[in-house]
């Protein structure tokens, strides 16, 4: 549940702070070899998530030249304070399917669901230059922005069970499937890694899905 006015306020007076007074220790050694984004002379909060259960309200703050986020969590009972600080990679999950032989129209009318972006077969890529697409592709990508792994997933698959029919069909047609794409912070090269759920397992196996992962590292090592 979203809290109040003020104390969203409060709350995100006590993150920046924490960027600006640096007590913790792991804010000073990663401010010592990354910068926060800026705007205004004050830390730009890219997302605050108050959605966990424990109350625990998290603001994420993006890396000057970097995709992964600074992240500070706080709770808020009895008084707002901080309880954990460390980095959240970047991460992208979304459901895609593409085929070199079924047109892009088609591919859209196998479900009710209207996709995020799309690729037709033919057309330059976005990433430009003169290279073109090879085939036709449908993405639904849901939460777009900080997040963690598990909330990215369910969100995906709460999206996908609208229309499980349709799913199914562009995952039998189209060889659709759950992609996910990570960027890690390459710190002190201890990562982490995500962790998929009973639930969730069960809950792609019933609309007969695959999962694949994209990882990278970038930024400075810790000093």
């Amino acid at each position: 549940m979203k809290p109040v006015d003020n104390k969203l306020e409060e709350i995100v007076l006590k993150a920046i702070e924490e960027i600006e007074s640096k007590t913790w220790g792991v804010t000073r050694q990663f401010l010592d070899i990354h910068q926060v984004v800026y705007v205004d002379a004050k830390p730009k909060v890219e997302r605050v998530d108050w959605d966990k259960e424990d109350g625990t309200v998290i603001v994420y703050f993006p890396v000057k030249d970097q995709k992964f986020f600074l992240a500070i969590c706080l709770e808020t009972v009895p008084e707002v304070q901080i309880n954990g600080i460390y980095i959240e990679p970047y991460i992208s999950v979304y459901f895609s399917a593409g085929s070199e032989t079924i047109d892009l129209d088609m591919l859209t009318s196998m479900t009710s669901l209207k996709a995020t972006s799309t690729w037709k077969k033919g057309d330059l890529k976005r990433s430009g230059g003169s290279v073109v697409n090879k085939i036709n592709r449908f993405m639904i990508e849901p939460n777009i922005g900080p997040d963690e792994f598990e909330d990215k997933m369910k969100k995906v698959l709460d999206v996908l069970e609208i229309d499980k029919k349709g799913i199914r069909q562009l995952v039998k047609k189209a060889d659709g499937y759950i992609q996910v794409a990570m960027e890690f912070h390459n710190g002190n090269t201890m990562l982490g890694g995500p962790n998929i759920g009973k639930e969730t397992i069960v809950r792609m196996a019933a609309l007969n899905l695959e999962i694949d992962f994209d990882l990278y590292v970038a930024g400075k090592f810790y000093k």
